[in-house]
């Protein structure tokens, strides 16, 4: 295991989140609402995952990236956890961006520098309503 956001200069309000293979095994909030997650996956301010992903009952969806229809099935909440906080620990050259991650990061402007683009509790919700998917 190993930490997901690193020990040096992590964030005292992110919650703890450790790796264990593919998996971030450990819910990062309690109860995550999958009605909440789909409108974060569809919503443009913030994870904007239809610019690359094809989504259930979504009228716009990208193709970019492999589409979420049955992801619920193929994977367990621990793996997407991970592929949603930061899908470059699985993947380097991945271009989607790491959702719960504040350090290491490149090119981000300075109002954004040390936040990440959602907060433990939508993390859970967007695992909660990708795990709906079967």
């Amino acid at each position: 295991m190993f930490p997901l956001l690193g020990t040096a200069g992590a964030r005292a309000d992110l919650a703890p989140a450790q790796i264990s293979g593919d998996a971030v095994p450990q819910a990062l909030a309690a109860g995550g609402d999958a009605a909440r997650g789909r409108a974060l996956l569809v919503r443009r301010e913030n994870a904007n995952c239809i610019l690359c992903h094809a989504i259930p009952e979504v009228g716009f969806s990208g193709n970019l990236a492999p589409p979420l229809d049955g992801v619920g099935a193929r994977l367990s909440a621990a793996q997407l956890r991970l592929r949603v906080a930061d899908n470059a620990k699985l993947n380097s050259a991945t271009i989607m961006p790491s959702y719960y991650r504040s350090e290491g990061l490149v090119g981000v402007a300075a109002q954004f520098r040390g936040k990440t683009i959602l907060t433990a509790q939508e993390v859970e919700d967007v695992v909660a309503y990708l795990q709906a998917l079967k």
